[in-house]
């Protein structure tokens, strides 16, 4: 089968690969109908995390079950599924406490599970997915294609801006900043809007996703950063900042950005990848009484939450993708998102 390995820096190729296939009996196989590209991805792409050998890489994706293992009961051959961007049993302590990022047995796509099998990468023709019972969300019967882009982003960018805005609190009434224009930033002012902000203020300097985040809900777009942005988002909630805000990148600039523009004993909500030497100032934030909470977003506890709205077409955030190409294409929409010249791209076994 062919899947997309990363090589190094600026260097993806598809490949053909292992065909996947059941190895332990909880164990099932799914034929990938759409995969993506995840802004994290660019961090290995573009050399900021090191990559020392040759790896499978994406961790997103919807399919159709082909195979299950003997002791598979939830999904079954046919059915079509939601994979979230990491497998997990949703049974352990830690599944049952919301944080199924940190399952006791689960693991990571394109990564080695517990005995040492490499787990497939989500971007490619198939992924052998474990603990499929707890780890899959089956949609009621195969979905029309339409939908396949936003089902696709409760694997990750719908519910890791929905996690940014359940973090830090957001309530109906309240007042809403995002830093980060990305897919996840701009499911965060889709998120903001949904859980009842009346101001979402969208900090972007890119006109196509200055669109997209009003067309989300957003009633305002900031440009400026740093001092300025900080500033400029002041002045529109009576130069003391709104109650929440949204980082959604993971730079020491845009953690920098999130919690100077927050109002005295507000709350910041982050999701964005730590990069760059993000630290968090605990003098600032013992001074101001503003909080900050987030994290690794575990999307498999929102998936079913935000399916039947997806389903029935009043939660759209499909938007985000802007170019769609074939999975043979990989590398092109690498550098399509690398350079800015799409905001996130689905491919296409």
């Amino acid at each position: 089968m062919l899947a997309t390995v990363i090589h190094g820096e600026r260097d993806i190729r598809v490949e053909t690969v292992p065909d996947s296939r059941l190895i332990a009996p909880t164990d099932a196989v799914v034929r990938v109908v759409a995969a993506c590209v995840c802004g994290s991805d660019l961090w290995p792409y573009r050399g900021v995390t090191p990559v020392t050998a040759p790896r499978r890489i994406g961790h997103e994706f919807v399919g159709v079950v082909e195979a299950v293992g003997a002791d598979v009961a939830a999904v079954a051959p046919g059915d079509f599924v939601i994979a979230p961007f990491y497998w997990c049993d949703n049974s352990c302590l830690n599944c049952r406490g919301g944080v199924s990022t940190s399952c006791l047995h689960g693991g990571w796509w394109g990564a080695p599970d517990r005995e040492g099998h490499l787990v497939d990468g989500a971007q490619g023709e198939f992924v052998r997915v474990p603990l499929a019972d707890g780890t899959l969300v089956k949609t009621p019967g195969a979905p029309d294609d339409a939908l396949v882009p936003s089902l696709l982003t409760l694997a990750d960018v719908m519910g890791t801006g929905h996690h940014a805005a359940v973090s830090a609190g957001v309530t109906a009434g309240s007042t809403v900043a995002v830093v980060g224009d990305g897919a996840v930033g701009l499911c965060a002012v889709l998120a903001a809007r949904r859980l009842g902000a009346t101001r979402v203020v969208a900090m972007s300097r890119h006109t196509d996703r200055q669109a997209i985040a009003r067309e989300f809900g957003a009633t305002e777009v900031v440009a400026e950063r740093g001092d300025a942005g900080v500033e400029a988002i002041k002045e529109l909630f009576d130069g003391i900042g709104p109650d929440f805000v949204l980082e959604c990148v993971g730079t020491k600039e845009s953690m920098d950005q999130a919690i100077r523009s927050t109002r005295p004993g507000g709350m910041v909500g982050y999701v964005g990848v730590p990069n760059g030497g993000a630290e968090l100032p605990i003098r600032t934030l013992f001074s101001s009484n503003v909080g900050v909470n987030g994290g690794v977003a575990p999307v498999r506890g929102y998936i079913e939450e935000l399916l039947p709205e997806v389903l029935s077409g009043s939660l759209d955030p499909g938007r985000v993708f802007d170019l769609e190409l074939p999975l043979g294409d990989a590398a092109e929409a690498y550098a399509a998102m690398d350079e800015r010249r799409a905001t996130k791209v689905l491919l296409r076994p």
